[in-house]
C-alpha cells in the first residue's frame, strides 16, 4: 500500500514503480484498460500522480492511449522477440556484474531466495512467479548498476507470469531450478562469465516455454559464447 508523501515527485516514482513492475510481470495483462480514478483508489493515491506514471510509462513504451485513459500496450511477435534478445544480454550482463562485485549479503540474498525456489511445489503458482521475481531482482541488486537495472525493465514484459507458471510441466520447472542453480553456482565462484552463460541460457529456456504456451513467437536461436 502506498502512502502520501510530502515531494509529489517521489510519491509518482513509487506509484510508476508498481505499475511498471505489474505490467511487465503480467500482473496487468497486454490490452487491459487502465483508468486513472481506478488506479488511484486502489493505490490509495490521488490522481495526478496515476496521471503523470501512465505518461512515464508510455512514454517507455508499456501503456498506450485509449478512448477512455489507456491501456497495457500489447507487444507483436517482432517485438517480444527483440525484447527478449536484449533481455538476454542485459541481464547476462547483471549476472556477470553480480558475481564480480556483489558484495557477501548480496550473494547470500540470491542463494536464500533460490533454496527458498526449491522447496515449491508445482501448484504454488504465485509463489514460484514471485520468488523468480525476486530472485532475478536481487541478481540486478547485487550487480550494483542501478542504470542496467532500469534498461531491464524498460526492455519490455517479462516471461514467466502466473498464467506461463500455471501451464508450465513437471520436467520445466526442474529444468528452470537447475538453471537457477547453475546461476548461483557461477555467481559463488565469482565467475563473472560462467554466470552470463548461465542466465543467457536460461532466459532463453523461459523464452522457449512462453512460445510453446502461447505459440506467439519462434524460439530464441542463442549463439554459444
Amino acid at each position: 500500500m502506498l502512502h502520501d508523501d510530502p515531494l509529489p515527485s517521489r510519491l509518482s516514482s513509487d506509484v510508476y514503480n508498481v505499475l511498471r513492475r505489474q505490467i511487465v510481470t503480467g500482473e496487468l495483462r497486454p490490452n487491459q484498460p487502465l483508468i486513472e480514478l481506478d488506479l488511484a483508489e486502489r493505490l490509495q493515491v490521488s490522481r495526478t500522480p496515476v496521471r503523470e506514471s501512465l505518461q512515464r510509462l508510455a512514454h517507455a513504451g508499456l501503456v498506450v492511449p485509449r478512448k477512455r485513459g489507456w491501456a497495457v500496450r500489447e507487444f507483436t511477435p517482432d517485438e517480444i522477440r527483440q525484447n527478449a534478445e536484449l533481455r538476454m544480454a542485459l541481464e547476462g550482463y547483471a549476472a556477470s556484474l553480480a558475481a564480480t562485485r556483489g558484495s557477501p549479503s548480496d550473494i547470500a540474498a540470491i542463494v536464500a531466495i533460490h533454496e527458498r525456489r526449491l522447496k515449491l511445489r508445482r501448484s504454488d503458482e504465485e509463489m514460484r512467479v514471485k520468488t523468480n521475481r525476486d530472485f532475478h531482482d536481487a541478481i540486478m541488486r547485487a550487480s550494483g548498476n542501478g542504470r542496467l537495472t532500469d534498461a531491464i525493465y524498460h526492455s519490455g514484459q517479462f516471461y514467466f507470469n502466473t498464467p506461463i507458471a500455471r501451464a508450465t510441466t513437471g520436467e520445466e520447472l526442474a529444468l528452470g531450478n537447475a538453471d537457477h542453480a547453475l546461476i548461483v553456482a557461477a555467481i559463488l565462484k565469482r565467475d563473472g562469465a560462467a554466470a552470463e552463460r548461465a542466465m543467457r541460457a536460461h532466459i532463453q529456456r523461459t523464452f522457449a516455454v512462453f512460445w510453446r504456451v502461447t505459440g506467439l513467437a519462434e524460439p530464441l536461436q542463442v549463439q554459444p559464447r
